[in-house]
């Protein structure tokens, strides 16, 4: 009788225990982003300190030059022959990622990112470039022309791992692939920066303006 009870006794302890670990393995087991939370709660998380987080795994892709966007005012050219001026340029290019969040320079994001490419590939990762300098252009009559730049872009695929103290979601762990687009140094996999002027025809509109102002006196026109 006895026998039977400790039998008993200890079946219900091996149930409990097994029950008890089956719990854990519950709570402690990762879990991917369409489980629950949205890409952007758990990268907000990371981004506020929320959760503990990681870039795991950083893959960079292969270097390639973005696309062209004026990065200068306008010079409008009211005058009868070519007109020339040296004008100053600025750029400044940021990075996103897949979901179009911005990896701003400096936020904890970048810093994550940077430790992560930095400890794989033994080299720094920018989230922002900036640059300014000036070049000297010649637009046509009766033309409009502008400076655009090129930046050399390249992507880090890889996975955030966000690990809360506490069960959030019903988990200790996240994972959600993330992929960032940000500016890379100049030369990367054999791809350069690019600068250039670029010039169209004049509106009508902005040939009836153009006229008021060679009018006036003034030869050539910049405009924002």
């Amino acid at each position: 009788m006895a026998k039977n009870r400790a039998m008993r006794h200890g079946g219900r302890m091996l149930a409990l225990s097994a029950a008890a670990l089956g719990m854990v393995a519950l709570t402690a087991m990762p879990a991917a982003a369409d489980d629950g939370p949205t890409r952007e709660q758990l990268i907000a998380d990371c981004d506020s300190g929320a959760g503990k987080c990681s870039f795991n795994t950083p893959q960079l892709g292969e270097a390639y030059l973005g696309d062209f966007r004026r990065v200068s005012d306008e010079l409008h050219n009211c005058s009868t022959s070519p007109a020339s001026q040296t004008m100053i340029w600025s750029d400044t290019v940021g990075s996103t990622d897949s979901a179009g969040v911005s990896v701003s320079a400096g936020s904890k994001l970048a810093g994550i990112i940077d430790v992560s490419v930095t400890a794989t590939y033994s080299h720094t990762w920018s989230s922002e470039h900036s640059e300014t300098s000036r070049l000297d252009m010649t637009v046509r009559p009766g033309e409009v022309g502008w400076i655009s730049r090129a930046q050399v872009m390249q992507t880090v695929s890889g996975t955030w791992q966000t690990h809360y103290d506490d069960p959030k979601w019903g988990h200790y762990y996240w994972f959600v692939p993330d992929v960032v687009t940000g500016p890379a140094p100049n030369g990367t996999d054999g791809k350069s920066n690019a600068v250039v002027v670029k010039t169209r025809k004049m509106t009508a509109a902005e040939k009836r303006s153009c006229s008021a102002d060679f009018r006036m006196g003034k030869a050539f026109v910049r405009h924002r």
